[in-house]
């Protein structure tokens, strides 16, 4: 019985990570194949009316968001902390003094809008392309 019920489990387990991976329509698979050819570790989600795919991507963690008819509305890829623009790291510094900022990313918006988020415990701050404070967060 403990057999049966640890197959059970395992064929729920991987039949789970296969529907994750195959969410995705044809068209948003074919557009991010075209765009991001080296990627690795590909992973889809269904997010909203919308797909997001996270991957590695030249040893760095990205992350994409494509609507059903495969046009990209959004790029987000990691970076170093100490990358951030001096004035988003400065705010951080100010007004969140007892966090430390976790990790960070460059975000790239459909239209060509980048935003920064820096991540500290529980929280992603957002700020715009010129270090202005946009929104907070929560995980």
């Amino acid at each position: 019985m403990k057999k049966i019920l640890l197959v059970l489990a395992l064929i729920i387990t991987v039949a789970g990570i296969a529907q994750k991976n195959d969410v995705a329509p044809d068209a948003a698979k074919a557009a991010f194949s075209k765009a991001y050819s080296g990627a690795k570790n590909v992973k889809w989600e269904k997010e909203n009316s919308n797909f997001e795919v996270s991957f590695t991507l030249n040893g760095q963690e990205a992350s994409a968001i494509y609507d059903s008819k495969g046009t990209l509305l959004e790029f987000e890829q990691e970076m170093k902390v100490t990358d951030l623009p001096t004035v988003v790291t400065a705010y951080m510094k100010e007004h969140y003094k007892r966090d430390t900022v976790k990790g960070a990313a460059k975000i790239t918006k459909a239209g060509g809008a980048v935003n920064y988020e820096a991540e500290i415990k529980g929280k992603d701050v957002i700020f715009d392309e010129k270090g202005k404070f946009i929104k907070e967060v929560k995980d």
